[in-house]
């Protein structure tokens, strides 16, 4: 594996070009200066709103705001990303926050004003101004938010409170991305080392099970030092996110996070439900761990290495992107094209490097194009990891060359099921061309893990949350003691009695970055079970599915995400697509038993 210690040591093809949104920090502040400058203009029609056409030059001009806007707040955070220890940087990122609190109180007046609106009225203005019809699918939509609208006193303080109510994920953030230093590991010389979150990737899948358990004991050290610290910070979260649901309205926080997306409570709830009236499988996996490992306790350190020994892939950056290629070709040459451009016009960051950010994601600017983060480790978890981002990339790109701005960003409801059918694909492809029945056995573990990760673990987060919110809002207290209670008994019922604890599992909710953007991760596990479905169809070589999943692709925010995976065959109101995901884990894990 590579390493290295410091970015300027990383190759310029493997680390992302941020001159494609501005060649130079002084643009930057140049299109800064104009926001302030289009903030103030837009305020101006505060009670200036008297027709068609005035409404249509106010939504105008918020809209290129917005366009200009976005591409100054992902230049800064991308700029922290690379290294969250640069104070300038953080300065910057820390203006862009400011300016998103001024532009929010400028346009705080619209919404009370445009729901003060009666629909005749409304009807009137897009009747007289033809240019209101690119609008007016967003302004009726809006009129399902009347009863969540406060007055227009009531929502510019709610916008000032907008960057202190973000406050808790912002220290979590820095307290896990920049702060937290993790123990000391015995490095293969013998010497002590302190352990890098790649470091922990490799290590907690070692066969050398002292390795792993002095690894995952490092991993935790600074999660139980700062335990109060981060309980507190995540109940914060927690009870703003509960207080915001009651001042707007909502009969729940929960129903507050499903609204966007119109989904219905019922299908967060019946996600949780049909997984677990079908969890056996999943506690049948754990049993053949603790077999296969020959162990007489099973603890959270044995849960990652993988079952097959002998098996331990290195696959370089360059290897993983020729597999990706080879392994999405069902999706068709248009879609391998735009794959080929990520790389050649340097869309990913590739390396872990000392300061930047952990983990791995993709940000679709609109009118740039998407930046793709990776902490690249050489191996399978990599791989993996590249073909998901990717996913998420080409949904980006796709949508924004096929709709407007004003319906080019997709629902994170859908967000998930590009970035998985890839994954789901990726698999196939392996097992396909791989001869070798260890390393075949080795990839049928590994999608089992992956499954595990991507849809029961998120299962079990999603229950977490809907848990610890519905203590927040019945004014029970919450705490150290609380969540570790909640997360131990949710383990428990995941994992089945074979895991033995020890005293970092219960502390496993100190260490979610999603904790902080409520209701989220139950996407993952929607997004998976849609995957499935797609995914056997289009390798089945169905072409109806294969047309309307890379229209799907195409469609970003134009109709409700529920809509849009209806036209591709997957109906979420239904149990059907959580059932079919957990027959395909049953099987996968019966064969792998069969192995």
């Amino acid at each position: 594996m590579v390493t290295y210690t410091n970015r300027n040591e990383v190759p310029s093809h493997e680390k992302w070009n941020l001159a494609d949104i501005y060649s130079d920090i002084k643009k930057w502040e140049e299109d800064y200066l104009l926001i302030e400058k289009m903030a103030a203009n837009l305020n101006q029609y505060d009670g200036n709103i008297q027709d068609g056409h005035s409404l249509y030059q106010y939504l105008k001009q918020r809209e290129e705001l917005s366009y200009t806007f976005n591409k100054i707040y992902a230049y800064a955070m991308l700029s922290v990303d690379e290294n969250t220890r640069d104070s300038q940087t953080q300065s910057h990122l820390d203006r862009a926050k400011q300016l998103s609190v001024k532009v929010s109180a400028a346009t705080s007046f619209f919404m009370p004003y445009l729901l003060s609106l009666d629909e005749e009225t409304l009807k009137a203005y897009i009747s007289a101004e033809k240019e209101l019809d690119y609008f007016a699918e967003d302004l009726w939509e809006s009129f399902r938010y009347k009863q969540h609208v406060l007055t227009k006193e009531q929502e510019a303080v709610l916008s000032q409170l907008g960057e202190a109510l973000s406050t808790p994920g912002n220290i979590f953030g820095m307290m896990n991305n920049a702060d937290i230093k993790f123990g000391e590991v015995t490095s293969e010389n013998g010497d002590r080392v302190e352990l890098t979150r790649g470091m922990y990737s490799k290590l907690i899948e070692d066969t050398d099970r002292e390795k792993r358990r002095e690894a995952y004991k490092a991993y935790y050290q600074p999660y139980l030092q700062l335990k109060n610290s981060i309980a507190a910070t995540l109940s914060a979260a927690i009870k703003n996110n509960v207080t915001t649901a009651k001042i707007r309205r909502y009969p729940s926080a929960l129903e507050k996070a499903l609204f966007g997306d119109k989904v219905p409570k019922e299908v967060y709830e019946n996600l949780i439900k049909t997984t677990k009236d079908n969890i056996g499988p999943l506690h049948h996996y754990s049993r053949i761990r603790k077999e296969k490992l020959e162990l007489d306790e099973l603890r959270q350190y044995d849960m990652s290495v993988p079952l097959v020994g002998g098996v331990k892939q290195v696959i370089s950056y360059e290897e993983a992107y020729d597999t990706m290629c080879k392994a999405l070709a069902p999706l068709g040459e248009d879609y391998i094209h735009i794959l080929k451009e990520f790389k050649t016009a340097r869309y990913l960051d590739v390396r872990e490097t000392p300061g930047k950010r952990s983990g791995a994601y993709n940000l679709g600017i609109y009118g740039v194009h998407p930046y793709i983060l990776l902490n690249h480790q050489d191996d399978l978890d990599s791989l993996f990891t590249l073909v998901h981002e990717c996913g998420h990339g080409v949904h980006s790109r796709l949508s924004s060359q096929y709709q407007p701005q004003i319906t080019a960003r997709y629902s994170i409801f859908v967000a998930e099921v590009a970035s998985t059918v890839n994954e789901v694909l990726l698999i196939n492809y392996l097992l396909n061309n791989e001869q070798n029945p260890d390393v075949r056995k080795h990839l049928v573990n590994h999608f089992i893990d992956q499954f595990k990760g991507t849809y029961f673990t998120q299962v079990m987060f999603a229950e977490f949350e809907m848990k610890t919110h519905e203590m927040a809002e019945k004014g029970l207290p919450l705490n150290v003691e609380v969540f570790n209670q909640t997360y131990e008994t949710l383990f428990r019922e995941y994992n089945g009695d074979e895991v033995i604890f020890d005293e970092e599992v219960k502390f496993g909710w100190s260490r979610i970055p999603h904790f902080y953007r409520p209701f989220y991760v139950y996407k993952y596990a929607t997004g998976f079970a849609s995957a499935i479905h797609l995914a056997t169809k289009i390798l089945e070589g169905d072409q109806e599915t294969l047309t309307s999943y890379l229209e799907f692709l195409k469609s970003g925010s134009s109709d409700y995400p529920l809509e849009l995976l209806k036209k591709t065959g997957v109906d979420l109101t239904t149990p059907y697509p959580i059932e079919n995901s957990m027959k395909r884990f049953g099987e996968l894990v019966e064969e792998f038993s069969r192995l």
